[in-house]
């Protein structure tokens, strides 16, 4: 396995970088209270914060190359992300990145609440391709963490993709911090306060770091996210081919010491004991914090065929976070109305919004898969 960060860090990405510029135009939402790329962070500890913290918006990319998987389907994957798009502008400013001369398709189905630039992508997965962000304690300060990816383990082109945070973060004015390691944001989750948690069958893959021991993924992770604590699940979804076990598809986090969990009440499903399974350990687990967790079970994931494909990792634990909504993947199957309701009840507070993900589903991923936050800073 070949990691190109890691080669072409030192070269390609600031003559990329150079290169692109021109395509990016003018900083969009909240640029200007961002620091200087150029600025170092003083050494100050930065951590990466819960995606229920204030957010300054979202980061999204725009599908346009029907060879990376999307075939037919490109134009229908387009319409979801573009719903996706306009849904979560309701209320945060999104940037949706977009390959140089695939724009105005972008701009036509996302409207004017959408701001688009053009730069060199080859999908749509921003929550892996994209940086990570981190702040420090007073936000003052953000960086964006920058991950090696490798295609979810060299499934699928990604020689843009793997560039992509060097565009972001130029393009948000943020400094840019290389991490030597393959992670995909989509296989962590973090609740701002030490903890994390990810699934041994995704970091744990060969097809990933094979040079690296679990200690030194876990070494790597913590010190990256600025945490002290690693909850480690042992699965993913069952047929989770594409991402080998990406924790969002299984697992979010609904606040301090509480998530919601898939858990899957037939004996006779294949998800029941591995969902089980991962329940159990975090029955027995406290976080960074000292408090046991608790779980709340999602059991609700349907199943289908679209496209001449049996979709088996359609997630409702895959939704994204506003101020003042949850933004919930749906399949337009019976089950959209339940996990609905369940939403209503978990987040009181906030609009429940569906936003149809069938084709996502179809590709491996759902609406947190498409999605980034970036994290607000101090006014």
């Amino acid at each position: 396995m070949h990691l190109p960060r890691m080669t072409r860090r030192g070269f390609g990405a600031a003559a990329l970088s150079a290169a692109a510029l021109p395509l990016l135009g003018s900083p969009a939402f909240a640029a200007r209270t961002l620091p200087s790329a150029e600025r170092a962070t003083g050494g100050d500890p930065l951590h990466a914060p819960a995606e229920w913290e204030p957010h300054a918006g979202c980061v999204m990319a725009w599908p346009w190359d029907r060879t990376v998987g999307w075939g037919g389907q490109l134009p229908d994957v387009q319409a979801e992300i573009a719903g996706i798009a306009r849904a979560v502008a309701r209320f945060e400013p999104v940037l949706m990145v977009a390959a140089p001369g695939t724009a105005q398709r972008a701009r036509d189905l996302c409207g004017s609440s959408v701001t688009v630039i053009e730069y060199p992508v080859n999908d749509c997965w921003t929550r892996d391709t994209g940086p990570v962000f981190a702040v420090n304690a007073q936000r003052t300060q953000r960086a964006g963490l920058d991950f090696a990816f490798n295609g979810w383990g060299e499934k699928f082109p990604y020689d843009k993709d793997d560039l992509l945070p060097v565009g972001v973060c130029a393009h948000l004015g943020l400094p840019r911090t290389p991490v030597g390691m393959v992670l995909e944001g989509g296989s962590v989750l973090t609740d701002g306060q030490g903890t994390l948690v990810t699934t041994e069958e995704c970091l744990l893959h060969p097809n990933r770091n094979p040079g690296m021991t679990r200690a030194e993924i876990e070494a790597t992770l913590l010190a990256s996210y600025g945490a002290s604590k690693v909850i480690w699940l042992p699965y993913g979804l069952h047929h989770d081919d594409v991402t080998n076990g990406h924790v969002d598809l299984v697992a979010a986090y609904l606040g301090p010491a509480r998530l919601l969990l898939h858990t899957q009440p037939d004996p006779s499903h294949p998800n029941h004991a591995r969902m089980a399974a991962n329940k159990a350990v975090l029955d027995a687990a406290t976080d960074a914090c000292g408090r046991p967790f608790q779980v709340v079970e999602m059991h609700h994931q349907p199943q289908f065929r679209h496209g001449g494909r049996s979709v088996e990792t359609f997630s409702y634990t895959n939704y994204y976070l506003t101020s003042g909504s949850v933004v919930v993947p749906t399949a337009g199957e019976p089950a959209d109305a339940l996990a609905l309701a369940q939403f209503a009840a978990l987040f009181p507070g906030r609009e429940v919004v569906a936003a149809p993900a069938r084709v996502l589903a179809w590709g491996g991923g759902g609406v947190h898969c498409v999605t980034q936050h970036v994290p607000a800073g101090s006014s």
